[in-house]
């Protein structure tokens, strides 16, 4: 069975990417293929970067209380390059009330602090390969 390749980006001017590395790394371990952007993403070069590397899933870490227009731009960006069918997720400091925002934009699912790798990997697994490894 082929690895799920999951892009793992940090979008904005947040210069905090030991989450998105912890995260990175387990998924790493968990069997996924990890390509980590680096840095100061924009929406464009992340999708530019998801559809060069034919990925199955988006992972963005967010720390700037940026999230909503981000995400707002990076769907609507994907759309316009017909990959909106992958799903992506956000992990970061998320106020509760943007969470269900979020999601009824159409991200899949929102990791906050304290959510364990364990529960992340699973969600992940579950979206991609409806659970089956």
């Amino acid at each position: 069975m082929k690895k799920t390749r999951i892009l793992i980006a940090k979008p904005g001017l947040d210069g905090h990417d030991r989450g998105a590395k912890v995260v990175a790394r387990a998924l790493r371990d968990a069997g996924m293929e990890v390509i980590y952007t680096g840095l100061r993403q924009t929406p464009e070069q992340i999708v530019a970067t998801a559809v060069q590397e034919d990925v199955d899933a988006i992972g963005l870490s967010i720390l700037s209380g940026a999230h909503m227009s981000i995400c707002e731009k990076l769907l609507k960006l994907m759309k316009e390059h017909q990959i909106e069918e992958i799903p992506v997720f956000v992990g970061g400091i998320i106020p509760p009330d943007d969470v269900e925002k979020l999601k009824a934009m159409g991200i899949k699912e929102v990791f906050g602090p304290g959510s364990s790798l364990k529960s992340i990997i699973e969600k992940i697994e579950e979206v991609t390969t409806g659970g089956k490894k």
